[in-house]
């Protein structure tokens, strides 16, 4: 519950935060108004963490810049066309931007860029009533126009204007409701949900760019699960992720099978639990949380019902794999996080035969060759994949997995695991053979890698002798 006193109390420790009262004094001295605006007053009152400074003003933004040059020692104004004026004062990176009063022409996200004069008026353009609080400095007077502070109490995102119109103007904002309800833990306004089922296709007009970034901010919360229901219980993420949706799968009375959505869902969170647990203090893991939510995508376009009421999904973690490739690729999302959810997804059935019988170390060897640099987040997703509620055979799988990875840490300390690689190279094999460069070495080579895998070291007599053998019997 928020508590105003402690709310208010924190709204002025921000006023008095340095940078703010530097700034503040200086456009006081210039004759113009200031206001820190958005997220940094609803954190403040919500007693969370505050970043990034963003602040607000009736300066245009050739004053802007005027004023902020003497007391910063960089500036840039790349957003100038927009009102924006960035600084670095006294080490912190802060934007400052004149009041907004912007029109949309419904085609495009980009605004027609019209300055104001008022503050209200800038608050009430902005996506949701909680970010649209602004806290006057040095007066240390909040500014409320829309209601932010009843919603906060709430624990509600609601826009400041009509849904419809809001949306209507940039897509993206439904994009931000259900990232915010994640970050936040809040409920969407009833009203605000309507419309922005109402209004889903519209996206379409939202580059893929924009909406990697949104869903990166969204899987990069502590709990993603919130706010992806409301993606898809309003339909939006049909308009740029139909995968996931098409997880709810129809079970019939003849024919059962765990509920692949609510699974999916389960195993982010537990991902997400191992990923904190195994790497305390590091940043979002987004590859393997992308992962553990995309890792049974192929099972819809795989199922096969049998006779007797049983259902199967042969080959989904191949089919998953490159349906997770494609859509990734259409969201523009970089090569290397691309490969390793991809990977991920290929490979995150592979422990569960382990489950049935141990592996020989040869098999040990070619998990960790077949994972490479994606091992650990491997680790953690297989882990998170179990989510039966039979005791019994979750602490089994939790075991074997226990026992797979002593195993790894073992042979690692042994074969230098990490590199695994013949015991002879390319080089050497053209002399022993007396060979040219050409496929030959290749074949060689790989047959080696295929020796090294199965019999660990053998040391490198050894392995001379094995490639002599397999050289003279290819040649027969």
């Amino acid at each position: 519950m928020l508590n105003m006193a402690e709310g208010l109390a924190r709204l002025g420790a921000l006023a008095a935060h340095p940078v703010v009262r530097t700034l503040a004094e200086a456009f006081q001295d210039a004759g113009f108004e200031l206001a820190v605006v958005g997220g940094p007053v609803r954190d403040a009152l919500l007693g969370r963490p505050t970043h990034d400074l963003d602040f607000t003003t009736n300066a245009r933004p050739d004053d802007i810049l005027a004023i902020v040059t003497p007391i910063s020692t960089a500036q840039w104004d790349i957003g100038r066309a927009f009102g924006t004026i960035g600084a670095r004062v006294q080490g912190e990176q802060v934007e400052i931007t004149t009041y907004r009063a912007d029109s949309y022409d419904g085609l495009t996200r980009k605004p027609v860029v019209e300055f104001g004069d008022a503050i209200d008026g800038d608050l009430n353009r902005r996506d949701f009533t909680v970010n649209a609080m602004a806290l006057q400095v040095p007066q240390v007077k909040l500014i409320d126009p829309t209601g932010g502070v009843e919603d906060l109490v709430a624990h509600r995102l609601r826009t400041p204007i009509d849904p419809n119109v809001s949306f209507g103007d940039d897509p993206l904002r439904m994009l931000r409701a259900a990232r915010f309800s994640a970050q936040l833990g809040f409920d969407i306004d009833p009203e605000t949900a309507a419309a922005i089922e109402r209004l889903r296709e519209t996206l379409s007009i939202v580059s893929p760019e924009r909406i990697q970034g949104e869903l990166v901010r969204l899987m990069q919360t502590d709990d993603p699960t919130r706010g992806l229901r409301v993606l898809v219980d309003t339909g939006l993420i049909e308009q740029f992720l139909p995968e996931v949706s098409a997880l709810r799968l129809e079970v019939d009375e003849h024919h059962h099978h765990k509920d692949v959505y609510e699974h999916s869902l389960t195993v982010v969170r537990q991902a997400i639990d191992l990923e904190k647990t195994r790497n305390p203090g590091a940043a979002p893991d987004v590859a393997l949380r992308l992962a553990a939510l995309l890792h049974d995508i192929g099972k819809p376009r795989t199922r096969k019902l049998e006779p007797g009421g049983g259902v199967t999904f042969h080959h989904h973690d191949v089919v998953g794999s490159r349906m997770a490739r494609k859509r990734m690729q259409a969201l523009r999302f970089d090569g290397e996080t691309t490969d390793a959810v991809a990977k991920l997804i290929e490979l995150h059935l592979r422990f569960f035969g382990y489950a049935e019988g141990a592996w020989t170390d040869s098999a040990v060897r070619r998990y960790v060759r077949d994972a490479g640099d994606q091992l650990d987040r491997l680790h953690i997703l297989v882990r998170a994949d179990v989510t039966t509620r039979n005791k019994r055979k979750a602490a089994r799988l939790a075991s074997a997995y226990d026992d797979i990875e002593r195993r790894i840490v073992e042979l690692r300390e042994q074969e230098e695991l990490d590199s695994i690689r013949p015991e002879l190279d390319g080089n050497e094999i053209q002399q022993i053979l007396g060979i040219a460069p050409g496929r030959a070495v290749g074949e060689a080579y790989r047959f080696l890698l295929e020796l090294r895998l199965d019999e660990g070291v053998i040391g490198a007599d050894a392995a001379e002798q094995r490639l002599r053998e397999w050289w003279a019997a290819r040649e027969s």
